[in-house]
């Protein structure tokens, strides 16, 4: 008998990577299911922002999420120290942020532009340590891609691009947040608190703007849809991705998130593009692909 088939036998190198290239793989596949998901719930949250209100939406999405993880939440009172809990508490307040300057920025740009500017955001932080100039390149090159949807016709609003980038820098915290607290605390401990205190934050701003006359079935059964494909479903998961994969690679995969949000945008919204705006969608995602996917591996730390 090998040591291998010894009961109890510590598994060798080749085992290890085995393993490890296995969990990369599945962390992999799942966020590129993720993608998928968060794009078409923004597709539909661009459906029903007009009727009701952004506040309103992103109210509905941290709810849906806080009912889908509350159940599997057992708190202990010794647990709830800030020391422990900070994290979690600042991905709450992440969130809230992010999703409402994402959603009036879709509202008044376009998924497919909104998307691409809110890029930005984890494209920068894959760059920020950087020293090379290839990334140097590819970070001006990604500037250049958002120009090309912004500086030309003079039509782009103002206010829209500024609420896409808080979202950018709103989602590079989130990231940081993300992966610490999926290292920090077990299961969805972390994800359950942050989603209470984003819901704590966005409920009394929906009440005062919601109009009950422009609620029906179709609209709440919108914002359950909203709430499943991009909040309950996707950060649910990315405790689970993050703990599987590299930040670095994370983001690779995420920029493809543009080009997907702009599919949906076209498919769900009727958004057309001009032939700048897919090239400047297009400059930002190969960009971003490039001086990520060149960045020397790092194995992330065991959870």
């Amino acid at each position: 008998m090998t040591d291998q088939q010894r009961p109890g036998a510590v598994a060798g190198p080749a085992d290890a990577a085995a393993h490890a290239s296995r969990r990369r793989t599945v962390g992999a596949a799942t966020q590129l299911g993720t993608e998928v998901s968060i794009n078409l719930g923004s597709a539909l949250a661009g459906l029903v922002v007009p009727v009701v209100g952004a506040f309103v939406v992103v109210a509905a999405r941290q709810l849906v999420m806080a009912v889908a993880v509350l159940p599997f939440y057992r708190p202990k009172r010794a647990e709830f120290t800030w020391r422990r809990l900070w994290p979690a508490v600042a991905l709450g307040v992440v969130l809230a942020v992010m999703n409402l300057s994402f959603y009036e920025s879709v509202h008044l740009l376009g998924l497919g532009i909104a998307a691409t500017i809110e890029f930005l955001g984890p494209l920068t932080l894959a760059l920020v340590a950087s020293r090379r100039l290839l990334d140097v390149v590819c970070a001006l090159a990604a500037a250049a891609g958002v120009f090309l949807l912004t500086g030309f016709d003079g039509t782009i609003n103002a206010w829209g691009v500024t609420l896409a980038l808080t979202a950018a820098a709103a989602w590079a915290f989130y990231i940081v947040l993300t992966r610490r607290v999926a290292t920090r605390l077990p299961g969805l401990e972390g994800l359950t608190v942050a989603s209470v205190v984003s819901l704590v934050i966005l409920l009394p701003l929906a009440a005062v703007t919601l109009d009950p006359a422009a609620v029906d079935w179709r609209v709440v059964a919108l914002l359950v849809g909203v709430g499943i494909l991009s909040s309950a479903l996707p950060y649910s998961l990315d405790t689970f991705i993050l703990r599987r994969i590299t930040p670095r690679l994370y983001a690779i995969i995420t920029a493809f998130g543009p080009v997907v949000a702009a599919v949906f945008g076209w498919l769900i919204l009727s958004e057309q593009f001009s032939a700048l705006e897919v090239v400047g969608i297009a400059v930002v995602c190969v960009a971003a692909g490039t001086a990520i996917a060149t960045q020397r591996a790092v194995i992330p730390p065991p959870a």
